[in-house]
């Protein structure tokens, strides 16, 4: 399976910043039920992609939507910044099922 959506950059201050997308509330259900098996500690593992970069992550569920982390290298690599809206295309799967 695999979800596409677009939603906007957001910071959040913990220790340290920390930049996600939120996926959709119904997105968000949908892939909790569909990746049941693969989820470990509330998140689930993915590949995802944003423009030319693609890269595996995990999400973190918040509020009752999973959390895209948007790593240093891939918001340079595609000069995405707070507040930008983004395309997240994503695929639940471990790194060992590629």
């Amino acid at each position: 399976m695999e979800w596409a959506f677009d939603a906007e950059v957001i910071e959040w201050r913990g220790p340290a910043p920390y930049f996600f997308v939120a996926m959709p509330e119904a997105d968000s259900a949908e892939l909790k039920e569909a990746a049941r098996s693969l989820i470990y500690w509330g998140q689930v593992p993915v590949r995802v992609v944003i423009g030319e970069a693609e890269f595996r992550t995990a999400l973190f569920p918040r509020n009752g939507r999973y959390l895209v982390p948007l790593k240093d290298a891939v918001r340079k690599a595609e000069g995405i910044d707070e507040g930008d809206i983004v395309t997240v295309v994503l695929r639940p799967g471990r790194a060992d099922e590629d």
